[in-house]
């Protein structure tokens, strides 16, 4: 990533993003990026790893990237790129409970119920 997306991050630009394109945007990517911004909050994170966070969220909520958002099957391709690489680059820092918190976060947002979850963590348990 050659530009600097970071100054496109605030807490509430984020929570603003993903009311409004949670379910476009789809379950995986949402996941993936509640993991980051629990992480970011996570005070155990290193200033490297926030910097790595703040960019790759910045990005998803900055309305000028590669592939719009409005392009229908394609249009996330390039957010979700970009939340992966930050996630491999500070997978050290994520811990069990940001996952879940992650994970408890999204479900809401979907509308899915506790048995459901209780459900995936154990399938996500027994694959491991």
């Amino acid at each position: 990533m050659t530009r600097d997306y970071s100054p496109h991050y605030s807490e509430d630009s984020l929570k603003a993003k993903l009311a409004w394109f949670a379910r476009a945007a789809g379950r995986e990517l949402i996941e993936k990026v509640l993991i980051l911004y629990h992480t970011l909050r996570a005070p155990s994170t290193p200033k490297w790893a926030r910097a790595a966070i703040l960019g790759a969220l910045g990005y998803f909520i900055s309305p000028i990237d590669t592939l719009p958002d409005l392009i229908p099957g394609v249009g996330y391709t390039d957010d979700l790129t970009v939340i992966v690489a930050a996630l491999v680059t500070v997978a050290s820092h994520i811990t069990p409970e940001i996952k879940a918190k992650a994970r408890e976060q999204t479900a809401r947002l979907f509308g899915e119920s506790a048995i459901e979850i209780v459900r995936e963590t154990g399938e996500e348990e027994a694959s491991s």
